[in-house]
């Protein structure tokens, strides 16, 4: 029979309590920040827009889009009549990270000029696309690259939402790091600018993207252990039945050569006579 103390009791109801208020405190501050953020976005979307084209007219280095990679471009939302050029250009896919009010194609004039079309609508500003949409854009980058077609990437400036997926992208198959990421972008179009959370999205992304491939890829650590190399260590060798046995070892420190991995794994084996299957043995020792 378990006693509990009722002030405990109280206590822990009145903490669970305070806790739940707070979290639906903070899910309202968001949603009402977004909302004032999304009718800011409105409010401004024909004003900055009319000033980007106005810009683009009289200063040849503001360019509507600009080439990142060989099969990738990155730039301003497009007008009806760019679809041709675009066209022209090779491009047979375009994401687009607008909102549907600030969308000024629709998908059925890119179909009619044979461009696939990926939409993610994303809010302007402060917000980033979410982790899944980012992979499938990622994806259908990549997809077109393979097929030899350029993929358009555009916000409504080319500057934030756009510039995090084309970020993503040179992380997942340029191998690039996220800051040598936007470096580069940078030099290719210098007025890109992410918002924290558009930033801290690509970093994200590159952090998943590094422990997937940590957890898919063991070849960094992992040693092919034949019979030979265990001559001298008292083992029986009755569950080899192929000469050979694939051990993971934990993640050494880079300096540290091979060898000094093996010596360390299978000293204790010749020290102590222990008796065994190999493959249950050396899995569980710690290197050195």
């Amino acid at each position: 029979m378990k006693i509990e103390d009722l002030d405990d009791v109280e206590n822990d109801r009145l903490k669970d309590v305070d806790y739940g208020a707070k979290q639906l405190q903070i899910v309202r501050v968001d949603d009402a920040k977004r909302v004032l953020v999304g009718a800011g976005a409105r409010i401004l979307f024909y004003p900055t827009l009319l000033y980007n084209v106005f810009r683009n007219k009289i200063q040849s280095e503001f360019r509507w889009w600009d080439e990142v990679d060989q099969f990738l471009l990155l730039g301003a939302v497009p007008f009806p009549g760019d679809v041709r050029r675009l066209k022209q250009l090779g491009v047979g896919g375009v994401i687009t990270l607008n909102e549907p009010f600030e969308t000024l194609v629709s998908t059925s004039l890119y179909h009619a000029h044979g461009i696939d079309h990926l939409v993610i609508p994303t809010r302007d500003y402060l917000f980033a696309p979410s982790v899944s949409d980012i992979s499938r854009a990622v994806d259908f980058i990549h997809k077109n690259a393979s097929c030899g077609r350029t993929t358009y990437v555009h916000c409504k400036a080319g500057r934030g939402r756009s510039t995090t997926i084309v970020l993503c992208y040179l992380v997942e198959h340029k191998q690039m790091t996220p800051a040598g990421a936007l470096e580069y972008v940078r030099s290719r179009r210098p007025r890109v600018l992410l918002a924290p959370s558009q930033w801290k999205a690509v970093v994200e992304y590159s952090m998943r993207r590094q422990l997937a491939s940590t957890i898919h890829s063991p070849s960094a650590d992992a040693v092919m252990i034949t019979k030979a190399d265990l001559e001298g260590y008292h083992s029986t060798f009755d569950n080899i039945t192929t000469g050979k046995e694939l051990v993971i070892l934990p993640r050494m420190v880079s300096s540290s050569p091979m060898i000094t991995r093996l010596s360390c794994l299978l000293a204790p084996f010749k020290v102590s006579g222990v008796f065994g299957p190999v493959s249950g043995r050396l899995h569980e020792e710690r290197a050195c």
